[in-house]
């Protein structure tokens, strides 16, 4: 492990013991039952490594690789399938630590948010999907920028600027972009302010859901103007090309559509994972160029 992967876990462990873990009702050691091989922090940043050093799906590949090379910094790593199951019952944990990453990112406080979604295929035959335990729950969906049908979900991403995961969710492709995201804001509206602008694409077009941007939320809504209406916007191109470059992140270098999830479980939390491994790195490079700032300052 390179050293700055290094620093990232060691501060990611800090900064979860001390300030998010608690908040949220976590202690090392006031677990009921039997005393678990990894207390939540460290199953986090366990998580965050396989994002960072593997990228590979295969948990048991994954954990081989880790008892050989991090016993060092985790030395009760646990089996393949107890590390499978604490991922899995640990979506939930993953989604708050995302959260308070973003919190403590100075990117939080900027007024712009940007909106899109991007394909999570989750098979790619047909026996696949006739045999799948996400039959009911995935769906079939056509992906415009690939021009592809895939068969999976959407995920549905609000972000800062620089790409922190503020508001995120899966779906079912066939689910309106619109009803899907208003679902979304609706229940994580805390993480919005009045006044804030989000940006989204021509998909968003729709009287109602920007009345509910406006009037629910206290925000506003800036998507490219279509053919068919006044023109207000413009194009947006330069703007709309920043979330792009988010998904460009989670495909190519965190495997996003190779995630390898087979219950709806499993593919929330490896989702997820990838999502928290993309925050984690954000807000260390934040809190490296912060520190930096402050020994300037001195």
């Amino acid at each position: 492990m390179n050293n700055e992967t290094n620093t990232l876990l060691t501060t990611l462990y800090v900064f979860l013991t001390d300030r998010v873990l608690p908040d949220l009702g976590y202690t090392r050691t006031g677990r009921p039952g039997r005393k678990v091989q990894l207390d939540d922090a460290e199953l986090l940043c366990l998580v965050v490594a396989q994002q960072l050093l593997h990228g590979s799906s295969s948990e048991s590949r994954w954990i081989r690789y880790a008892r050989a090379h991090l016993r060092g910094h985790l030395p009760q790593i646990p089996c393949q399938s107890g590390y499978n199951k604490r991922v899995r019952a640990a979506g939930p944990l993953i989604a708050a630590a995302i959260t308070a990453l973003a919190r403590d990112t100075p990117s939080w406080h900027e007024i712009l948010r940007l909106l899109d979604s991007t394909p999570v295929p989750c098979g790619m035959s047909r026996e696949t999907v006739k045999r799948s335990e996400l039959s009911g729950h995935a769906g079939y969906g056509y992906c415009a920028s690939h021009s592809r049908f895939f068969w999976g979900f959407r995920l549905y991403l609000i972000s800062t600027p620089e790409g922190m995961p503020v508001i995120w969710g899966l779906a079912n492709p066939k689910l309106g972009e619109r009803e899907v995201t208003q679902a979304l804001l609706t229940n994580d509206h805390r993480l919005i302010r009045a006044g804030q602008v989000i940006l989204g694409d021509k998909g968003f077009a729709g009287r109602d859901f920007e009345r509910f941007i406006t009037e629910d939320l206290g925000a506003h809504l800036i998507r490219p103007d279509r053919k068919d209406e006044k023109p207000r916007f413009g194009k947006l191109g330069g703007i709309r090309q920043w979330i792009e470059s988010v998904f460009d992140t989670l495909k190519g270098q965190l495997g996003l559509e190779h995630h390898g999830g087979r219950t709806l479980e499993g593919v929330y939390a490896r989702v997820a994972s990838k999502l928290l491994a993309l925050a984690a790195g954000i807000w260390q490079t934040n809190t490296r160029r912060k520190r930096s700032l402050t020994a300037y300052d001195h």
